[in-house]
């Protein structure tokens, strides 16, 4: 049985946001003191009193006049239509309100858009710090959802009682436990394509597309069942060059796009196929590398490219010269626009995750070993004959490989990348970094 979902809506600039990383336990969503911060919907896990349940950060609610006088009218429809499809898929909603300011017409109007939601709805005003202005939360009364609830979502007061409500609210769930799902990442420059890639993979709007560089600000897991299976899917904001970065929302987008990274298993690496490779699409390459995740290289927009029966393998050949340090990402063309390889790029990134996770025994790894020594031994210098005794492998995610020898130091590079390559040669691990690891025999050491 699928979790249940609290669904966090109000006004903007309400602290929506600030009460979504309170209850979720860390900075996931963006906050920032300007209206209009967080666009998209924002999801997170979270459990109260044995209870475990998702939590939804959704863009602040406006009347319509707002949102036509909005400076792009534009994002500002998608955001109020990411917020309206949460109220959909919640079990819960939780109205904020701000108590500083007391009722406004702007709280009527959402008041009155989530009773028509028919979902159970908790009153809860925030701000509410001082003891005036939690005697003044009776004001609130007024927007006819009861009871309302005074909290301090910067500093906690009261949130306790709000999820104390919230429990009690939400249906009951014979299954909290969430089984671990393969993540993947759509990660890349700003504007190349990433929100549209995911819309085309779930054929759904799920995420805003827009032809604005930085619509999408925060990382946005989006839980999909492919081939009967579940997987996240993780669109993130576009990473720029760090001397590009604005100060104040953009920053912390990079922030959360790297982090979303970190949390992969799988990056997707989206390049603009209208545009020359850049040294960002090679430091967002590297990052990937560094944290050891797999990769997948998708050039996106390849319906705007004139071709011919040539085209396809220069581009392969150029960008595999760019992305030569990681000689192992599988590349594919597509367009998001048309559809082409959609849907082969989740096959291809499934793969990878897979391939991750991939085990060779100890016995064929040590046949490996021997035959690759005798095809080619290690150079080595008189009185300091380099000498390797076994091998094997610890761990996945990434594959591992531990080589004992008589001298690791005196192991030199190319011949560790000999022995990856024969590893790849005979395994495979597509798509997926492996580490390599020398250590000396404790006989050796001594």
């Amino acid at each position: 049985m699928a979790r249940s979902l609290v669904a966090i809506v109000g006004r903007p600039n309400v602290g929506k946001s600030t009460l979504f990383n309170r209850l979720v336990g860390e900075r996931r969503a963006i906050v920032e003191n300007l209206p209009g911060t967080t666009r998209d919907r924002i999801y997170g896990e979270t459990d109260w009193n044995g209870v475990e349940f998702d939590v939804v950060d959704t863009g602040g609610l406006q009347a319509e006049v707002e949102v036509e006088r909005a400076s792009s009218v534009e994002i500002s429809r998608a955001t109020q239509a990411q917020a309206r499809f949460a109220l959909e898929e919640a079990d819960v909603v939780v109205l904020l309100v701000d108590g500083q300011s007391g009722p406004t017409a702007g709280d009527l109007e959402v008041a009155d858009l989530v009773r028509r939601a028919h979902k159970p709805v908790l009153l809860a005003v925030n701000k509410a710090e001082a003891r005036a202005r939690q005697d003044s939360a009776v004001d609130f009364y007024e927007l006819g959802l009861g009871e309302p609830y005074p909290i301090s979502a910067i500093h906690g007061t009261g949130v306790g009682d709000l999820l104390d409500a919230i429990t009690a609210e939400l249906p009951v769930s014979e299954e909290s436990e969430r089984p671990e799902v393969p993540s993947i990442a759509i990660v890349g420059r700003p504007n190349v394509g990433k929100s549209a890639l995911l819309n085309a993979i779930i054929g759904q709007g799920r995420q805003i597309v827009s032809a604005v560089p930085g619509t999408t600000r925060d990382a946005v897991d989006t839980e999909i069942v492919w081939n009967g299976a579940p997987v996240v899917l993780i669109d993130t904001a576009g990473i720029r060059r760090r001397g590009k970065v604005v100060p104040g929302i953009e920053r912390y987008s990079v922030l959360r796009s790297t982090r979303a990274v970190t949390r992969a298993d799988v990056a997707v690496l989206v390049l603009d196929a209208t545009e020359p490779f850049t040294m960002q699409d090679q430091h967002i390459a590297g990052y990937i590398a560094d944290d050891h995740k797999g990769i997948v290289i998708v050039v996106n927009k390849w319906d705007l490219v004139e071709k011919d029966s040539n085209t396809m393998k220069e581009f392969t050949a150029k960008a595999r010269e760019i992305f030569d340090y990681v000689p192992y990402a599988p590349l594919i063309f597509t367009s998001a626009l048309t559809g082409q390889r959609v849907q082969q790029v989740m096959e291809l990134a499934l793969a990878v995750v897979a391939e991750r996770t991939r085990r060779v025994s100890t016995g064929e790894l040590n046949r490996l070993l021997r035959d690759a020594v005798s095809r080619h031994p290690p150079a080595s210098k008189p009185s300091k004959w380099l000498k390797f005794y076994y091998a094997t492998q610890p761990t996945v995610e990434p594959p591992t490989f531990v080589f004992f020898c008589n001298d690791p130091e005196n192991v030199h590079f190319s011949y560790q990348r000999y022995l990856e390559n024969t590893i790849r040669e005979e395994f495979g691990f597509t798509g997926t970094p492996i580490v390599m690891r020398f250590r000396a025999r404790r006989s050796d050491r001594e």
